[in-house]
């Protein structure tokens, strides 16, 4: 919790503790823990090495460390987000998705158009807590029995226990956002240049990212 030692460019952590797995396309062990510690603009190296060079404690190991950056148009919370303490039926979904690298620009803008602007009435709706498209921008360590890769995280907060995917609440969003657009494509254009190879559902262990949505990614 003493994240503030990171300094100033440090905007909080947040800690989710595995519960369950949605969908599992790889025969890699679940890990049980992701840490997400987020920065404004600059990670000092001190940081870095801190969170990723030094040595672990012994009941710690680390599977795989990255600087991830924040999808633009895709990175949602509401101005007033506290965490999900006050809604106990939620759960920390986390995607783990791989997307094609001569795809990467056109999933980009799929997201920037579609997917974040939906996003954005579910948060509103008070339907998902917030909705946090990140693509990875570099792997600092990777353990070498990790079989399994990504290159993009989303997390969201929804009801777990009836959750069966987003399709039918984002298509009716898109639909009032885009009522002229071939919305079949643009989901059929996502899984030609994606997969899945990982979405579990997660309970938050710390939730100390509320600077985040004050500094500029808020919500209106």
């Amino acid at each position: 919790m003493n994240w503030a030692r990171f300094g100033k460019t440090c905007l909080g952590q947040a800690l989710y503790r595995h519960r369950s797995t949605f969908r599992n396309a790889s025969k890699a062990a679940v890990w049980s823990h992701l840490e997400l510690s987020y920065f404004r603009d600059i990670i000092p190296d001190d940081v870095i090495h801190e969170l990723v060079a030094r040595p672990q404690p012994p009941e710690t190991q680390v599977l795989r460390a990255e600087i991830l950056l924040t999808t633009p148009s895709a990175f949602v919370l509401p101005s007033d987000w506290q965490g999900s303490a006050n809604r106990p039926e939620w759960q920390a979904s986390l995607e783990y998705i791989e997307v094609e690298s001569l795809c990467l620009s056109k999933y980009r803008q799929v997201m920037r158009e579609y997917i974040g602007p939906a996003a954005a009435q579910l948060v509103q709706a008070n339907r998902i807590g917030t909705f946090r498209a990140m693509e990875t921008a570099v792997v600092l360590y990777r353990d070498p029995a990790l079989a399994i890769d990504w290159n993009q995280i989303h997390l969201c907060e929804l009801e777990a226990g009836s959750f069966n995917g987003f399709a039918q609440a984002f298509d009716a969003v898109l639909r009032e956002i885009s009522p002229d657009s071939d919305l079949a494509a643009v989901f059929a254009d996502l899984d030609r240049m994606r997969t899945i190879p990982r979405w579990t559902f997660n309970d938050p262990v710390v939730e100390g990212d509320a600077a985040v949505g004050r500094k500029g990614t808020a919500t209106p």
